[in-house]
C-alpha cells in the first residue's frame, strides 16, 4: 500500500528548515567577531593555525563572513544555499575529525549538513 504525503508537510519542513539554515548560520558568523556564545578559535585545528599567515581571531573573523553570506543564500535561494550550507558542514567536521578533536562538534555539524542538503532537496519540492 503506497502512502501519499500531502504537500502542507513538506512545505511546513522545508520552511522550517530553511529558518533554521538562514538564523543559525548568521547567527553563528555573526558570533564569530564577538565569541558571546564560545570561543571559536578553540575549534581550529592547531596544525590548519599554524598554517596561516594571519592571527587564528582573523581567520575566524573570515569564517564567520562566509557563514553570514552563506545564511543570506539560503534566504534568496534555498536549493544552492543548501547545498553550500551542507558542504561547509562537512569540511568544518571533517577538519575536527582529523585533528580527533570536538568529535562530538563533528557529528553534530555532519548532522546538520544531511538536514541542509534535505532542505536543498525539498526546495525543489516545496519552495
Amino acid at each position: 500500500m503506497e502512502t501519499k504525503i500531502t504537500q502542507q508537510p513538506v512545505t511546513q519542513t522545508f520552511r522550517l528548515l530553511k529558518f533554521t539554515f538562514v538564523i543559525v548560520p548568521i547567527v553563528a558568523g555573526a558570533d564569530k567577531f564577538t565569541n558571546l556564545l564560545t570561543n571559536w578559535e578553540q575549534y581550529l585545528n592547531p596544525s590548519l593555525a599554524d598554517l596561516l599567515p594571519f592571527p587564528a581571531s582573523t581567520f575566524m573573523m573570515i569564517v564567520g563572513i562566509i557563514e553570514i553570506i552563506a545564511g543570506i543564500i539560503v534566504l534568496k535561494k534555498a536549493e544552492i544555499g543548501g547545498y553550500i550550507v551542507a558542504a561547509w558542514l562537512t569540511s568544518i567536521a571533517l577538519t575536527l575529525l582529523a585533528g580527533f578533536n570536538y568529535v562530538d562538534v563533528a557529528v553534530r555539524d555532519l548532522v546538520m549538513a544531511i538536514s541542509a542538503f534535505s532542505m536543498a532537496r525539498l526546495s525543489r519540492v516545496a519552495a
